[in-house]
């Protein structure tokens, strides 16, 4: 594959449905947001995998919005998809929908955005391929993702200032 190929989103689609089990939920009986947040981070990566055919490693877990609970005797169905690219870095976007299996209804119940970084066999960055939205929401995402990477990009910064400040304490002194 040429470096510079472009591909469209929904190459990289991933979508993922589980039941919600009682050993999955919190003291709320609702699926507990650790193990939404593993389904997130499962899904996301195999999307990054999928637009460039690289070994990818999560970059960060840039928000998840938690938007409603998901009960018990749902289902949870997570939607994920490569939404911009710069160099080396994939922004993935995650929708998570709701379902109570016993009406139908659907809700959406969490949006979550992760950077994956792409590495070559040697686990140096590589040059992944622009995106190429079709659909409205492909677009907006699409259109609004450069101006998250430099929230990102910022926001890393003030992370790595504060870990030199704060550093690592033993805590048995």
């Amino acid at each position: 594959m040429s470096e510079q190929q472009a591909r469209f989103c929904r190459e990289s689609l991933v979508v993922k449905t589980s039941r919600v089990f009682p050993m999955d939920t919190n003291n709320h009986d609702t699926l507990f947001g650790g193990k939404l947040m593993s389904y997130i981070d499962d899904v996301a990566s195999i999307s990054a995998a999928r637009h460039g055919r690289f070994e990818t490693v999560t970059a960060s877990t840039d928000s998840v919005d938690f938007l409603r609970p998901i009960g018990q005797q749902h289902s949870v169905c997570l939607e994920s998809y490569v939404t911009w690219a710069g160099t080396s870095s994939m922004e993935v976007f995650v929708k998570v929908i709701s379902e109570e299996l016993r009406t139908g209804k659907r809700e959406l119940a969490a949006t979550a955005f992760l950077t994956f970084v792409a590495l070559d066999d040697d686990g140096k960055p590589v040059r992944v391929p622009r995106v190429v939205p079709e659909t409205e929401e492909e677009f907006m995402l699409h259109a609004s993702g450069e101006e998250r990477a430099i929230e990102r990009k910022a926001r890393k910064k003030r992370s790595q200032s504060l870990a030199k400040k704060i550093g690592i304490q033993k805590p048995w002194e």
